[in-house]
């Protein structure tokens, strides 16, 4: 099958990083793509989940517990010592 030229543009920083970590599995560039579009072709769409980045509700509850205690210094409880902090967590 013929070879043709495919010309992608991208963030200089993430190619150095993917072609270091290619480097580290063994291939190139070039390697890496052709996987990729063979395994598109294979799925007859993208081989991964593209989602977003949804914390679930646990995380949810944690940040705005958080952001209440911000709000109001009152709520739970700080500490100048270390020691005395991880006693009363331990103890």
């Amino acid at each position: 099958m013929a070879k043709v030229s495919t010309t992608i543009r991208t963030d200089q920083d993430a190619k150095k990083q993917v072609q270091q970590i290619f480097s580290s599995l063994g291939m190139d560039m070039s390697t890496a793509v052709n996987i990729f579009f063979h395994q598109v072709i294979r799925n007859n769409g993208l081989p991964f989940e593209v989602v977003m980045n949804t914390p679930n509700a646990e995380t949810v509850e944690a940040i705005k517990e958080v952001q209440r205690m911000k709000a109001d210094p009152s709520i739970g409880k700080s500490y100048t010592d270390v020691d005395a902090m991880m006693k009363e967590l331990l103890g």
